[in-house]
Order: structure tokens, then C-alpha cells, then sequence
């Protein structure tokens, strides 16, 4: 598809926003399978961010999506991570030649999933998670479909904060709260570590991740230290 509607789209958002009143797994469930009919895709997926600053599987429309969530929650890197850290649109049109992101590639291909569009999801204008869909073979995503991924982003961050607010969302409150109360620091962090190494933001994100993985600390913990030291801590003796 290499446009999409806007009334067909704005039909869809209409309809979608009438489950805010639901249960919120059930309604963010219906947003993800709801998404690959109108994008006409393969497969659809929600990764939301957790106390640790790892983007953790919610929820997906089929296995290949849950397995496309979980590989880059598990590496810590890939197009829908890029999202996250970057806080726009990110896609790669085919992994086959695609070499920005190693460790994903092989589970990715083996899986059947070759092309990726993911957009952040954002809640108080900060990014809490990645709305990403994908394809099972080459394909060129369009401006048009970039854009209209984040519109219908909207759909799941009305939900997610209309359960917040309503101390209705469960065990994903913590995880929304905690990335609403640190991302600001965890951002400082990477842009101090970007201009202090000369590297992008994947790579900066990865950084803190790693080293707070290293030694069991949460990522803000670790960001919060690099910002009044200048440099990251280190592993106690």
C-alpha cells in the first residue's frame, strides 16, 4: 500500500476511541489487531518501557510480532528501539541488506520479519513505547504511512493515559509512571554521552543500558550519576 486513506483512517480512530471505555488490555489488544487490517500488514505489535528503561512486549496480532518485540527487548536494539530512543518515526525497508541493527537481523528473517515502520508512543510529550508494524517481505515505506502510524499512535496514548488517570491501567502504571518521572534525565544522559563519545543515540541509550544492567542499577540511577560526576559509575569492588 503505498498510501492510506484519511477517511479510512480517520473511521478507524473514531472507532477505536470508543474502547477507551473498556477493559485497557482488551482495548489496546483491539488497536493492535485493528492495525494490520488497516495498514494492510503482517503483523503488529506494543512494546511499552519499564522500571528498568527496557522497552517490554504488551501485546501483538499474531507470533511473528511477539517474536519481533521480544528479540529487540532482548538485544536492546532494532528499528522499533531507534523509535523509542529517538522519539520519531523509524523503518528499515528490508533486513536482508539492512545493517544498522546485528543482533536482530537473523531472528528477524528467520521469522518472517523482513520490513519494519515503528512509531513512539508518547505520553505528557514523552516517549513510553513503540507502536511498530511490519511486513514478511521487502517494502518501501511512504511519508504518507509514516505519518499516519503516528496519528493512530494517538489512539493507544488517549487510552494508556485515560488509565492512568483513572488508576485503571494495572501493572502498567508503574511502568508509564516511572518513564513519565526519568525520561528527562535519561535524555540528558544520552546527549552528554553523544557529544562525549562522539556516537548516536542508539548507541548512547545502549550505554546506560548496559551498565546498569552490569550492575543491577536502574537506567536513571545510572544517568542521574553520569550528569553530576561526568563520567558512568562504576562496578563496586
Amino acid at each position: 500500500m503505498s498510501t492510506l486513506d484519511p477517511a479510512v483512517l480517520a473511521a478507524s480512530l473514531r472507532r477505536l476511541g470508543d474502547l477507551e471505555e473498556h477493559d485497557i488490555a482488551t482495548a489496546v489488544g483491539e488497536v493492535i489487531h485493528a492495525a494490520v487490517d488497516l495498514f494492510q500488514v503482517d503483523g503488529s505489535g506494543l512494546m511499552i518501557v519499564d522500571a528498568q528503561h527496557d522497552l517490554r512486549y504488551v501485546a501483538s496480532s499474531n507470533r511473528q510480532s511477539e517474536v519481533m518485540e521480544r528479540v529487540q527487548s532482548t538485544a536492546g536494539e532494532g528499528p522499533c528501539v531507534a523509535a523509542f530512543v529517538t522519539d520519531g518515526v523509524v523503518h528499515t525497508d528490508d533486513l536482508n541488506t539492512d545493517e544498522r541493527w546485528p543482533l536482530i537481523r537473523e531472528p528477524f528473517l528467520r521469522n518472517g520479519v523482513v520490513s519494519v515502520l515503528g512509531a513512539p508512543v508518547r505520553l505528557g510529550g514523552a516517549p513510553v513505547g513503540t507502536l511498530d508494524v511490519f511486513r514478511n517481505r521487502p517494502y518501501a515505506w511512504s511519508e504518507a504511512e509514516a505519518a499516519a502510524l503516528e496519528r493512530y499512535t494517538d489512539i493507544l496514548e488517549s487510552m494508556l493515559a485515560t488509565a492512568l488517570a483513572a488508576h485503571q491501567a494495572g501493572e502498567l502504571a508503574g511502568q508509564l509512571q516511572y518513564a513519565l518521572d526519568y525520561r528527562v534525565v535519561i535524555e540528558r544522559a544520552v546527549g552528554y554521552l553523544m557529544a562525549q563519545r562522539s556516537t548516536g543515540p542508539d548507541e548512547a541509550f545502549s550505554l546506560l543500558r548496559s551498565t546498569a544492567r552490569n550492575q543491577r542499577r536502574k537506567v536513571a540511577d545510572v544517568a542521574a550519576h553520569l550528569l553530576e560526576h561526568g563520567t558512568l559509575p562504576k562496578p563496586p569492588a
